[in-house]
């Protein structure tokens, strides 16, 4: 059976046997105007809006589209909507199992269906960052000539995992995180809807504030964690989903944490304290907490960035690199893989040598410039490449440090109020005793002392 006659013949099924989907495939939107946040991509005259036939035309030459963003922010959903908006087929297939076969199967089968029932395929591509070019080139003919409606979603950087033939010829839309916001609306609507629940059960506050935690800003997590709770209550004869009847079902115990009260600092706080202490493990503990907890992994990252050159700075220059290619990674690929990848940026911070002497350098100079403790540039390194600039003496009597025996000259380079003043005190911890014994010879051969 091809996979587009399985995908419709799935979906005839679940039309007529709702209840035995799951939760979040019977809360799927119907219309955009259901679709829960992306309020960005959903403004009137939107790209998106204009694609299914609101507002005009859709966008000039676009024949496939590219969603970007995290997991459970509803890639498949705007691929699903797009379909049913604008009357077309919709058959799904995964990068992860399916390949060039598959896909050739499904193009063969659009071009017969839009040939003898005028009826026109959308094809969703989920992770086509797994594909390899090869694989990402067979789709280019099928783009090109329209057989197919193409929607590729990716969690990762589309500008370096998608090839450009077909990112150029695609709608490139990028979907934000969920909010709180966004998912309490979501399982409220479930709760109540009758293709959801039913008002079956009732969901209480520290209930559904605990699904907010667990989903991480996934609205598929919810929603099955929903399900799972509302089972377990009802198979209990219980009117309402409570706590406890949440976490058995889930497994998963409640962290008391609000991410916008006090915890949120003090954990934060915590985690940093913990790193700057060389407490690994402590660390990783508050670290978890905060991941439990739902905090956003980007905030995260950006703790640990801080911290590298706050607590490590030039005890391991590496550490700062380390934060930063956390950060980027964890943009890419999100939770849940995120959480390993900021546990190796942790672990490396925790462990590396400490100096706070970089931060109480800059502190120290920025504290002299807002004493007044400027003046002006000594004219020897002044710019010295516009007309007139010599006639004023700029750059004379600079000496070029590379035509020099060391690279080093020695001249005056700070202002006249602060010559001479010592900002960087390097330890003698990690690589920055290596750092304090260059800094003694350099400020020696500066002020013109042999060696």
């Amino acid at each position: 059976m091809e996979p587009d006659l399985f995908t419709a013949a799935a979906e005839d099924r679940q039309a007529k046997e709702p209840s035995a989907s799951p939760l979040a495939v019977r809360m799927r939107p119907r219309s955009l105007d259901e679709v829960v946040g992306q309020q960005h991509l959903l403004r009137p005259g939107s790209p998106l809006r204009r694609l299914v036939g609101e507002g005009g035309a859709g966008p000039a030459g676009t024949s496939s589209v590219m969603l970007w963003g995290p997991p459970g922010t509803g890639k498949t959903t705007l691929a699903y909507v797009v379909s049913q908006a604008t009357d077309k087929r919709f058959v799904e297939l995964s990068a992860i199992t399916a390949g060039v076969k598959e896909v050739r199967a499904v193009i063969d089968g659009a071009r017969r269906s839009s040939g003898a029932y005028g009826k026109d395929t959308v094809l969703f591509l989920d992770e086509i960052h797994r594909f390899s070019k090869a694989q990402q080139d067979s789709l280019l003919p099928a783009v090109e000539n329209r057989w197919v409606t193409l929607i590729a979603a990716t969690t990762e950087n589309p500008y370096f995992s998608v090839i450009s033939p077909l990112l150029s010829r695609s709608l490139l839309l990028t979907l934000e995180p969920l909010t709180d916001d966004d998912l309490r609306g979501l399982l409220r609507r479930a709760v109540s809807a009758e293709r959801g629940l039913s008002g079956e059960v009732t969901l209480p506050q520290d209930a559904e504030d605990h699904l907010l935690r667990i989903a991480g800003g996934d609205a598929r997590r919810a929603l099955t964690a929903l399900e799972a709770g509302a089972g377990a209550a009802l198979a209990k004869g219980e009117p309402e989903i409570s706590l406890s009847t949440i976490e058995e079902a889930v497994d998963r115990a409640a962290v008391k944490y609000d991410r916008d009260g006090d915890q949120h600092y003090d954990v934060a706080s915590a985690l940093i304290k913990s790193i700057r202490g060389s407490d690994v493990d402590a660390a990783l503990h508050y670290l978890a907490r905060m991941i439990e907890a739902g905090e956003d992994p980007r905030f995260i990252a950006r703790r640990l960035m801080i911290s590298a050159s706050e607590d490590v700075g030039m005890a391991d220059p590496t550490a700062l690199q380390t934060a930063v290619a956390a950060a980027q990674a964890v943009a890419m690929i999100g939770f849940p893989e995120a959480r390993i990848t900021l546990a190796q940026a942790t672990v490396a911070l925790a462990l590396a040598p400490k100096s706070n002497a970089a931060y109480l350098a800059v502190d120290a100079a920025l504290a002299d410039v807002r004493a007044g403790l400027a003046g002006p540039v000594p004219p020897h390194l002044r710019d010295s490449h516009y007309k007139g600039s010599q006639k004023l003496g700029h750059g004379q009597g600079y000496q070029y440090p590379h035509d020099l025996p060391g690279g080093i000259a020695a001249q005056q380079y700070a202002p006249d109020a602060v010559h001479g003043k010592r900002y960087y005190e390097p330890t003698r911890y990690g690589a920055e005793a290596r750092y304090a014994e260059v800094a003694e010879r350099v400020r020696a051969r500066l002020r013109g002392e042999a060696e």
